[in-house]
């Protein structure tokens, strides 16, 4: 009797522990658990559409490191962070819209866990217009643009229209959607109001392996303290050289680098959004040297920091 409930109880709560995860991650449902693999995303079609928009809000909006088949425009609507795609590492705010090619690795993660976060995303696959229609010579931009593995920011006039577009596509008519799409992919490739974050990024595992999360949560964490080289090695459970060559295979950087973007990242929030002096901004980050941390600075934004404020200050008005 006492193995016969033991078994009954079991059988519900693997039965729950299903159903919840089916209603609150629809969309994340892979063959592998969590616990074991980095996501690999599966998007969701609604019948008689062959792309898919929807909005993502918290909780739906948080998805970790994560990859899918489908290209995507995101047009940010709430909510700030930074955003890792690729081999890039760089904020995100409200009003933000991008581009990112299928099987592009990346994560919008949001400032704080209390954050109220969305995005009105588009999700699509490039085999839905067929490769007869996309090698038409009036295509070819459209063609060069899906046949790149990039992840681009739109900017200036691009960025407003591109934004407008898609806030269309709920309420369009099924002609219009797809009309719609590619008016925004011509609008893409035919503009260079655009800055490419991440160019031509490949990844030559099918999955990606669980420890980039593992070494992005603990980097997340703990970027302004110093982090040894030895000490994210351990972190990861890898002797320094497997780690330097496992880190550098998948992000396409060394992990110092990726470490520094993240720096760079809080300096410009901090330039945005409070009145600090410069100097202060400098050690707030992580840096030990002005000098190290102008340099990179400059390296990674294309000008100084206080001209990097200044600009800032002439978007907001």
């Amino acid at each position: 009797m006492l193995l016969l409930q033991l078994r009954f109880l079991l059988k519900n709560l693997l039965f729950y522990h299903f159903i919840l995860i089916f209603r609150y991650y629809p969309d994340n449902i892979t063959t592998e658990s969590s616990f074991m693999r980095t996501l690999i995303q599966k998007v969701h079609l609604e019948n008689l559409q062959s792309f898919a928009c929807r909005e993502y809000r918290t909780p739906s909006f948080e998805t970790n490191w994560h990859k899918h088949d489908e290209f995507e425009l995101i047009l940010i609507t709430k909510g700030s962070g930074t955003l890792l795609t690729g081999d890039y590492v760089g904020e995100y705010r409200e009003g933000d819209v991008y581009f990112l090619a299928g099987n592009l690795p990346h994560w919008f993660r949001k400032h704080s866990s209390k954050m109220i976060a969305s995005a009105t995303v588009v999700h699509f696959r490039k085999e839905i217009f067929g490769q007869t229609f996309l090698s038409l010579p009036e295509l070819k931009n459209i063609h060069n643009l899906l046949n790149k593995v990039n992840g681009i920011q739109l900017k200036n006039e691009l960025r407003k229209k591109i934004a407008s577009h898609i806030h269309t596509f709920d309420t369009a008519k099924p002609y219009e959607r797809i009309h719609q799409l590619l008016n925004c992919l011509n609008l893409i490739s035919s503009s260079r109001q655009f800055r490419i974050l991440t160019n031509d990024f490949t990844n030559a595992e099918e999955q990606i392996n669980p420890a980039i999360e593992v070494i992005f949560d603990y980097s997340f964490k703990n970027y302004l303290q110093p982090i040894t080289l030895n000490h994210i090695a351990e972190v990861a459970n890898m002797s320094i050289p497997t780690f330097c060559r496992f880190f550098k295979k998948n992000i396409k950087k060394t992990y110092f680098d990726f470490l520094q973007e993240l720096r760079i990242k809080h300096a410009c929030e901090l330039l945005a959004n409070t009145p600090k002096p410069i100097l202060e901004i400098c050690y707030e980050s992580g840096f030990n040297s002005w000098a190290h941390f102008s340099k990179k600075f400059k390296e990674l934004k294309q000008c100084t920091p206080s001209v990097y404020r200044k600009e800032f200050s002439k978007e907001m008005v």
